[in-house]
């Protein structure tokens, strides 16, 4: 079996000696054309404006393979190149913090040619204390396996039921923050982020054991509901202030806490502890680490426990009667700016819940990582209907499902944006939403 080899080393003196003959051959025919008359496009520019770059060299029996795809991915940032003509290729990443997973497609390797090293053609590659890394695969002839589609179905539906759950968490939140005020809430995002800021604060910057971490920014993040509640949005209230004046403020309010994150923990991405280097799980086609299954369990016992409240609990059943008339339930004698408190605290603490577990699932948290995903929990929020959490829930549900799915089809990039057209779609059939209400007109 011959072995090949991708590297981002210096060539070997062979090759040296060959570009110094090429060079010198061509150097008169370059003092031809003078400088001034190139154009400013006819020069050769980086692969990535980045300051870290990972690079390699693909080679076959020292010939050079070209249109090889290699994708790099880490820290939330993915991007994709391939070879050139030379076997080269170079990828920029926007940091160094944390691990980065460099594959190559195998499916576009020669004809009989694999990845022969154990591992496969998936490394983790950091840069410790350089701007450029070299990642090596082992290459050799071979008959290539492929993964069958039912198998990556299975595999996807399960990473799609995984993120369906933490979306739900915060959809809910929102939702009812909607159904209680009728805001919509731009700056929610930024509830999100705050969860796994915390959790980064306490559990790596002051070494908190990462449990307790998870609790103190459950709460912090509840906290944060409470004042931003008592001292934005009760006063606005009380000013008879309209909806969309309400949603600016919210716009405003967003973009402020954003670039407070950016100015306090910079633009780069960190790691959770424990978020990355945990071992997978095989069960048939599904592989998961423990912290997914852990990510799934919570959200499940978090989301039966906010049921359990809405349905079974008096606070719960004011909080349905506001969402469903807030002048009618006033009128019945229930505190309805009390319940928009509670509602406020419960829904910053989902989306703080929700915003540590996204951040281990992408893995990694950023200043902007709740932006990130702010259209698709509108989406599902829209989807399930308008005002109602359980509405919201199965909204989370299929937008998750159909981001993590559609990928099967759809380049990576656009899974996003298929999930807003299902729900373009839904709502052309159904405008209130799955379980929402037709509202009256008249």
């Amino acid at each position: 079996m011959s072995a090949l080899t991708l590297s981002g080393i210096a060539a070997s003196p062979a090759m040296a000696e060959d570009v110094s003959a090429a060079s010198a051959t061509e150097e008169p025919a370059a003092t031809e054309e003078p400088a001034a008359t190139e154009e400013p496009g006819a020069t050769e520019e980086p692969v990535e404006d980045f300051e870290y770059n990972f690079r390699g060299n693909v080679q076959f029996e020292g010939e050079p393979v070209e249109g090889v795809r290699i994708t790099v991915e880490g820290g939330g940032f993915e991007t994709e190149t391939e070879t050139d003509a030379d076997g080269r290729w170079e990828v920029g990443v926007p940091d160094n913090e944390g691990t980065f997973t460099v594959t190559l497609d195998e499916d576009t390797l020669p004809e009989g040619v694999i990845v022969v090293e154990e591992g496969g053609a998936e490394r983790e590659a950091e840069f410790g204390l350089t701007r450029n890394a070299s990642v090596n695969f082992f290459l050799g002839e071979g008959v290539r396996t492929t993964v069958s589609f039912f198998d990556q179905f299975v595999q996807r539906a399960v990473n799609g039921l995984n993120f369906g759950l933490l979306l739900a968490l915060a959809a809910i939140g929102l939702s009812l923050i909607f159904g209680t005020t009728g805001l919509s809430n731009f700056a929610h995002a930024e509830l999100i982020t705050f969860g796994a800021l915390m959790t980064l604060t306490f559990g790596g910057t002051l070494g908190v054991p990462i449990w307790l971490a998870i609790i103190i920014a459950v709460v912090l993040s509840g906290i944060l509901g409470w004042v931003l509640d008592a001292g934005i949005w009760k006063p606005l209230r009380k000013r008879g202030v309209g909806l969309i004046p309400l949603m600016i403020v919210s716009i405003g309010l967003s973009l402020a806490l954003r670039y407070t994150y950016q100015f306090f923990y910079g633009g780069q991405t960190q790691q959770l502890v424990g978020a990355t280097g945990t071992p997978r799980i095989n069960i048939g086609p599904i592989s998961l680490t423990w912290i997914d299954i852990a990510s799934m369990a919570i959200s499940i016992v978090v989301l039966l426990a906010v049921a359990f409240f809405l349905v079974r609990t008096r606070i719960g059943k004011a909080t349905r009667a506001v969402a469903d008339n807030s002048s009618l339930a006033s009128a019945s004698g229930i505190d309805v700016n009390f319940v928009i408190r509670i509602v406020w605290v419960l829904g910053a603490a989902l989306a703080g819940l929700s915003g540590i577990l996204w951040a281990y699932f992408r893995p990694g948290v950023s200043w902007d990582m709740g932006f990130q995903i702010l259209l698709l929990i509108f989406a599902a929020v829209v989807l399930g209907g308008l005002g109602t959490a359980f509405g919201a829930l199965v909204g989370a549900l299929i937008v998750g499902l159909f981001v993590e799915v559609s990928t099967l089809w759809l380049p990576s990039d656009m899974k996003y944006v298929g999930a807003l057209v299902i729900m373009i779609i839904v709502l052309l059939f159904r405008p209130q939403g799955i379980l929402g209400r037709r509202e009256r007109i008249g």
